[in-house]
């Protein structure tokens, strides 16, 4: 189960990296830096670096490119140690 819902987060923290792309070229309203890290926190860490580098987005913010791989290494170390401890 966890699993599944680790798969919606990072696909929806890749899709919200795209439409907040989107938003920014045609200088509309964004989504939040704030809901993007809350998606990070809650298991989308992935997702968002995975729109990071497709759509060349946030890459210039300090905080979201070191920010961000650091969340992955946590959240798959945490995996892994609640997977084996089980």
């Amino acid at each position: 189960m966890i699993i599944y819902t680790l798969v919606l987060m990072n696909l929806y923290g890749l899709i919200i990296m795209f439409i907040d792309k989107q938003k920014a070229k045609r200088q509309q309203w964004r989504i939040s830096e704030t809901h993007l890290w809350i998606v990070s926190i809650m298991g989308g860490p992935i997702g968002i670096f995975a729109g990071m580098q497709l759509f060349r987005h946030k890459t210039k913010h300090l905080s979201f490119r070191i920010g961000i791989p650091v969340l992955i290494i946590l959240q798959i170390s945490l995996y892994l140690y609640l997977s084996a401890n089980r």
